[in-house]
């Protein structure tokens, strides 16, 4: 079971971190370009460290297709939450519609 739950944890984290490195940064468009791209390559870093061995270990147990699928929907999941919470976005219908038919896509993509 761990083989199928690990990878996705490590995903979900290595993309809370990514998602700092591209768009935390706007909460901060005071600051210089170049501060802001060595700290946003600092925080990738941290992600790489964890999204490296969870596709690793996903591999033993999800295709190729599959990995990038899980990862696609832990990016929507944790953009919608980063970009409510604390760029203080709005989501609207039409973003929760096209995310509802990207994981629709999902389904069909685990499907054997």
């Amino acid at each position: 079971m761990n083989n199928y739950l690990l990878p996705i944890a490590l995903l979900l984290a290595s993309n809370v971190f990514m998602t700092f490195a591209w768009y935390g940064h706007l909460k901060f468009t005071d600051r210089p370009l170049w501060i802001v791209v060595l700290v946003s390559w600092a925080i990738a870093f941290f992600e790489y460290c964890l999204q490296v061995p969870g596709n690793r270990i996903g591999y033993r147990v999800y295709n190729p297709a599959q990995l990038k699928t899980i990862q696609e929907i832990i990016t929507l999941v944790v953009f919608v939450a980063f970009s409510t919470l604390y760029l203080g976005a709005a989501i609207k219908w039409n973003h929760l519609v096209g995310f509802a038919l990207i994981v629709a896509a999902a389904f069909f993509i685990f499907l054997d």
